[in-house]
């Protein structure tokens, strides 16, 4: 099944389910003929698709909104936060191409400070599935919720079979280790899966967890990982700031414990465009280069 089949199959059995677009069509191109006057594209005005979303929560509907993770969480910001975060209504924000998703393209299309503008939205919640397979076992969850919700789709084909079935506010732990423990969110989980074999190989006990779920946040996760590994490992493609190593800090913080973190972000600057597997070679995020990158801090930093 894909992300569209899915969407078609729930608005078909749902009538309040109203699928909209900002001129974004490239998840939903076969709706309209499915869902006739329930599928609206609005043209390229993410803040009027945004208003018109909430007009239509107000009155009982679900709106599953698409446009580019760029104009979504950022040209829309104020309608989102003032029309869907106060009322708190159900508007479903699907984010096209979020992150290193959008290799090609440059900073002005570039949603890497996506998340910690939509998690500052008070009932907004979060969700970053690591591909397909992970973005299909969430969604009938994330529409059934009554809270607004801002999702980065990713479509990428799954590298891991996904067992743990998915609760909102839980992580799916993968694997546990003592060494070394990788938390990471979205098309990254691949390359966090091949470094974690990777220093397997190489002797390391090593934790894996996929952070789908990050407001709310599986705090008991990040708490008992903290505890237990040596160094834990934030792993994202979002500026430092506002991201995975921010709540990582802010839980921390919250309940009075340490930890060795060690982060990948974007530190104060967007991102180099050009192919995906280019983008990650150059700014440092394939699966080799997080190992190497661990090991070289393990061997420096905590050496018996």
């Amino acid at each position: 099944m894909t992300y569209e089949e899915l969407l078609t199959q729930t608005a078909l059995a749902d009538e309040r389910v109203v699928v909209m677009t900002a001129e974004n069509r490239a998840l939903v191109r076969n709706m309209p003929k499915n869902l006739g006057n329930r599928f609206i594209d609005t043209g390229i005005t993410e803040q009027t698709m945004i208003g018109a979303a909430a007009g239509l929560a107000l009155r009982g509907r679900t709106p599953v909104v698409h446009a580019l993770a760029a104009f979504l969480s950022m040209r829309a910001y104020e309608f989102i936060r003032t029309d869907v975060g106060i009322g708190n209504l159900p508007v479903k924000l699907s984010s096209f191409i979020p992150g290193f998703l959008s290799d090609g393209n440059g900073p002005t299309h570039q949603a890497v400070e996506d998340i910690a503008l939509m998690r500052g939205i008070p009932n907004m919640q979060v969700f970053c599935p690591a591909d397909e397979q992970d973005l299909l076992q969430m969604l009938p969850t994330i529409w059934a919720s009554k809270s607004p919700s801002y999702v980065r789709i990713s479509t990428r084909p799954a590298t891991y079979q996904h067992n743990q079935p998915f609760e909102i506010g839980c992580a799916e732990v993968v694997s546990r280790g003592s060494d070394v423990t990788i938390l990471v969110y979205g098309m990254l989980f691949e390359q966090a899966l091949i470094a974690a074999n990777l220093l397997r190989h190489d002797g390391y006990s090593v934790g894996l967890v996929n952070m789908r779920s990050l407001k709310p946040v599986d705090e008991t996760v990040i708490l008992e990982v903290c505890a237990n590994s040596d160094l834990v490992v934030t792993v994202e493609d979002h500026f430092l700031t506002g991201g995975l190593y921010s709540i990582v800090a802010e839980t921390l913080l919250k309940y009075r414990k340490t930890a060795h973190v060690l982060p990948f972000a974007l530190k104060g600057k967007w991102y180099k465009p050009a192919r995906l597997n280019e983008v990650l070679e150059h700014e440092g995020f394939t699966g080799a280069q997080i190992a190497q990158a661990i090991i070289e801090h393990l061997v420096e930093n905590l050496a018996d």
